[in-house]
């Protein structure tokens, strides 16, 4: 056998592995959730992720840690702080729910004679004209399921303020003047 065809072969070998050991388990890590993640789990919850959302998301976020021993105990000794936490957060979100809770916004946008806009309303537009009645709202917390408004009109925007807490609120656009 030539010295090319015997690396070649070498080099086949490495990569049948790297598929064997991704396909076979080596694609999840295991983590603890310090905080309640939707669709994912509870706070203290074990759950078996994807490397890259574990490591580049949830871990950098404080939003969870690997599950090894040293962590496990970790969370055991402060899960009490971390529940208080949960529970602060939550009543925070329910008092927001309560500020934004039939709220009505009205953005004056660019239109057109047929009511078609020239541009969109999203999610910055929303998060600022809630601001501006007082109430403080992140762009992200805005959710628009079927994307930017582009047409003059009312329409009900959610808000998800908290994993387990949604507002509504009635967003109306109206052409300038």
């Amino acid at each position: 056998m030539t010295p090319g065809l015997t690396s070649v072969a070498a080099s086949g070998a490495t990569r049948a592995a790297k598929i064997d050991e991704t396909t076979l388990g080596g694609l999840n890590m295991e983590i603890i959730l310090l905080e309640k993640i939707e669709n994912l789990g509870a706070m203290g919850d074990r759950v078996r992720v994807k490397p890259g959302y574990g490591r580049n998301y949830l871990v950098p976020k404080g939003k969870a840690k690997p599950a090894t021993a040293d962590n496990i105990a970790a969370f055991e000794a402060m899960r009490s702080e971390l529940e208080q936490a949960a529970a602060e957060a939550l009543a925070a979100a329910e008092a927001r729910r309560a500020l934004l809770e039939g709220m009505h916004i009205t953005i004056a946008a660019n239109a057109g004679d047929e009511g078609k806009l020239f541009g969109s309303v999203g999610t910055t537009d929303i998060a600022d004209a809630v601001r501006a009645k007082g109430v403080d709202v992140d762009r992200h917390e805005v959710r628009l399921p079927n994307g930017v408004y582009r047409q003059v009109g009312e329409y009900e925007v959610v808000l998800h303020l908290h994993s387990d807490v949604n507002a509504t609120i009635t967003l109306s656009i109206t052409p300038e003047k």
